[in-house]
């Protein structure tokens, strides 16, 4: 089973509102369309949030997720990391995604599940030879995502562990879209 993370947990200060919530060009909230995307391509997906961010919980929940209140997510995005996978221990791997990327076409994702499915130990996919999200983890690193702490994700582990990252090559540049501030948008 590969379980989505989708991180919504972060405050995105620097978009200057609530980017999560901000409508993409049809209407559809960011937060919203990076887990639809996520969701095609995944078993099950669980979305992490602030327990604050009452706004977003409402509008995730109506979407096909579990919507995972982090009680430390404050502390950054390796601590929301970690409460998303604890909180999935029976998962054969885990995509991490970013909420902020809702560029992320669904075949990426797929393309991503079928690597981990087919036993990758980790696997990103590739845009003109940049890295890019969203980054699968396969059960064997459990024990290092789960003591994740902190501003800092998991980047690490996938520079630790080189020799077993999978690369997949797409054809699409959402992978590295990601959305800081409000002229990052299309």
């Amino acid at each position: 089973m590969i379980v989505g993370i989708l991180l919504a947990a972060g405050r995105g200060t620097r978009f200057g509102a609530h980017k999560l919530l901000h409508p993409l060009a049809d209407g559809t909230p960011m937060a919203v369309a990076a887990l639809r995307n996520l969701a095609q391509g995944v078993d099950r997906v669980i979305a992490v949030v602030r327990p604050d961010d009452s706004e977003l919980i409402r509008i995730l929940s109506q979407e096909p997720a579990h919507i995972l209140s982090c009680p430390n997510a404050e502390l950054g995005m390796g601590a929301s990391l970690a409460c998303g996978v604890r909180s999935a221990p029976e998962a054969d791997a885990w995509l991490i995604a970013l909420a902020d990327m809702p560029f992320v076409h669904p075949a990426v994702i797929a393309a991503l599940s079928a690597e981990l499915q087919a036993g990758a130990p980790l696997a990103a996919p590739t845009y003109q030879d940049q890295r890019g999200h969203p980054v699968g983890f396969g059960r064997a690193f459990y024990p290092e995502l789960v003591a994740l702490g902190g501003e800092h994700g998991a980047r690490h582990l996938l520079d630790q562990h080189a020799a077993q990252l999978r690369l997949i090559a797409v054809a699409e540049p959402g992978i590295l879209r990601d959305i800081d501030t409000p002229e990052d948008l299309p």
